[in-house]
């Protein structure tokens, strides 16, 4: 009996060794590394290593989890594949000279939580099928060279918590859907050609109990429970 139960660890043992992320997840990794010049980050990868040992890369039961590469020097585009990483949770890129437009693919990520792409060259419209994420708590696009407007669809991120676009090239109104959202704590939309972010703002500020006077050269929020970071026209001053 006890060589029995002997057998069996060994073997649970040999099992858990032997676990490890997909090949095509792995490839997913490989992928963006090649798209974004991986010799040349700051913090390179050791391809002859597993993947969890990746700098940047969380792994979870066998799963990637998590992506932070944030002032990486990733220097390229982002790859499509990155919306097959089902399980991502995280996808920190920021600070990177990243060029090119931000996948509709990554719109294909039900687990995601944060996406934050800031300070980038990333350019072209923001991606409708973003508003697919209802697990997204954060999303952070500020200081790129996005243009157009923000997909209306977007409304549909009811677990959303930071909506940050600030300093970008887009216009036109935000989705008023968005302020019905009870979990939005953070709105960050200056340096932008939005129409309508004071009336925005009132909603959403009643929708959280707090209190803003746009009568006064400069708003004050009471109390402090939302940050608003709102374009206002000087003609009103």
């Amino acid at each position: 009996m006890k060589k029995a139960t002997l057998t069996c660890l060994c073997f649970l043992i040999a099992s858990l060794a032997i676990a490890q992320v997909s090949k095509q997840e792995k490839q997913v990794l490989l992928d963006l590394y090649v798209a974004t010049n991986g010799l040349k980050w700051n913090n390179q990868w050791n391809l002859e290593q597993p993947v969890e040992t990746w700098y940047g890369v969380t792994v979870e039961n066998n799963k990637i989890i998590g992506i932070s590469l944030l002032f990486n020097n990733l220097n390229g585009t982002l790859p499509a594949s990155l919306g097959q990483l089902k399980s991502l949770e995280k996808l920190e890129l920021s600070f990177n000279p990243i060029s090119g437009s931000i996948p509709a693919e990554l719109g294909n990520l039900p687990q995601l939580e944060v996406l934050a792409i800031n300070g980038t060259a990333v350019s072209g419209s923001i991606p409708e099928s973003l508003g697919n994420l209802s697990n997204l708590k954060q999303l952070h696009l500020s200081s790129n060279q996005l243009s157009g407007t923000v997909p209306e669809n977007l409304s549909n991120l009811k677990q959303i918590e930071v909506f940050n676009v600030f300093d970008n090239d887009l216009y036109g109104a935000l989705p008023q859907g968005l302020a019905s959202c009870q979990n939005l704590k953070q709105l960050m939309v200056a340096e932008n050609n939005f129409n309508n972010p004071d009336d925005f703002s009132v909603v959403l500020l009643s929708n959280s109990g707090a209190k803003i006077d746009l009568f006064n050269n400069s708003p004050q929020i009471q109390p402090a429970q939302s940050i608003i970071a709102v374009e206002r026209d000087e003609n009103e001053d």
